[in-house]
């Protein structure tokens, strides 16, 4: 522990991010003070999330400050304490730096179970995309039997579990991907009804019509633009958009506009937004709710590994540019045995 391999926020990109923006530096170790403890890192979520918090601009997340080491979901290993509460080879899970080893408050990680099948799974079906998934559909959409759902961005971390929990509602439901294996994934792995290849569609309108033609009571929004718009003129009376993310639109310097909203006043169309930590009262029933569903085998999870801390930021640019095939995640360190 003589040497600390760090991320650092170099400067903002005014546009795409590309490799200039970040800078590799090795650092000290750091000593934990009172309350502290020293955790060393093992698995690292890249989520699209990040991307906003790159610019100088006023958010519902802090932004990166420049020459910093850039923050993430961590889980990771104990290995020296200087509070009670936290035990040397105590595995956690928390917000810390893009690093091989982070100094945190003993307040700010919570202590997980070794027993699953990756500690990974922290980051994603047990973590935050995973209960993205499930609050979005549990306060926004609440699909109901024989409805359809469409979930765009669906082999993702958090549109793969979005579908799945609508299959369990008794939801006819589809969902797009950015390659033709990835929609076969969608449908012949976790079970939706309909998907297409976004990419190779000759008109989304069309692709939208084949994959829901009753029209969509549900749309769970990962995308935005011009899916978006496509989505608006497909949607049923009373139709549910849950606005989750926008993707298409985070590396552009001027957002693309949306023309169809008009066909949400005469459908009585609800679109809402929301963030997963304003709801974090819920997290001890989400838990209990999504480990019985991974114990009985009703939920499927894909993660997208990328090992070596340094290899993070073309792991990030490559999740934006949607290169990445389910969660990203960046393994840093050996898990215990």
């Amino acid at each position: 522990m003589t040497e600390n391999t760090q991320i650092l926020f170099k400067s903002r990109p005014p546009g795409w991010v590309d490799a200039s923006h970040f800078e590799v530096a090795a650092g000290p170790v750091g000593e934990p003070g009172a309350g502290e403890g020293l955790v060393r890192n093992i698995f690292m979520s890249l989520d699209p999330y990040m991307r906003g918090r790159m610019r100088d601009q006023k958010s519902y997340a802090p932004g990166f400050e420049l020459g910093q080491v850039l923050q993430a979901g961590m889980v990771g290993e104990v290995v020296a304490s200087n509070d009670p509460s936290l035990a040397v080879g105590d595995l956690v899970e928390g917000r810390l730096g893009w690093e091989t080893y982070s100094v945190a408050q003993a307040g700010a990680v919570n202590r997980v179970d070794g027993n699953v099948a990756s500690l990974s799974h922290y980051l994603g079906v047990l973590g935050m995309p995973s209960m993205t998934a499930w609050v979005g559909l549990r306060n926004i959409g609440q699909p109901r039997e024989g409805e359809t759902v469409y979930v765009s961005a669906a082999s993702g971390a958090v549109g793969q579990i979005a579908g799945q929990i609508a299959k369990m509602h008794g939801c006819h439901v589809a969902g797009s991907a950015g390659s033709f294996e990835k929609a076969a994934y969608i449908m012949d792995e976790l079970g939706f009804d309909a998907a297409f290849n976004y990419k190779e569609a000759s008109s989304l309108g069309d692709a939208l019509g084949q994959a829901c033609p009753d029209g969509i009571d549900v749309y769970f929004e990962n995308v935005g633009g011009a899916m978006l718009d496509a989505v608006l003129l497909k949607v049923n009376p009373y139709a549910r958009i849950v606005a989750c993310g926008m993707i298409s639109q985070y590396n552009l310097e001027k957002p693309e506009g949306v023309k169809n909203l008009g066909t949400m006043v005469g459908n009585k169309v609800k679109m809402q937004g929301f963030i997963v930590s304003d709801h974090m009262d819920l997290k001890s029933e989400f838990m209990a709710e999504m480990s019985g569903w991974l114990a009985d085998g009703k939920i499927k999870y894909r993660e997208d590994i990328t090992q070596g801390l340094e290899n993070a930021p073309a792991a990030f640019i490559g999740m934006l540019k949607g290169e990445n095939f389910g969660k990203q995640v960046v393994q840093i360190g050996e898990a215990p045995k």
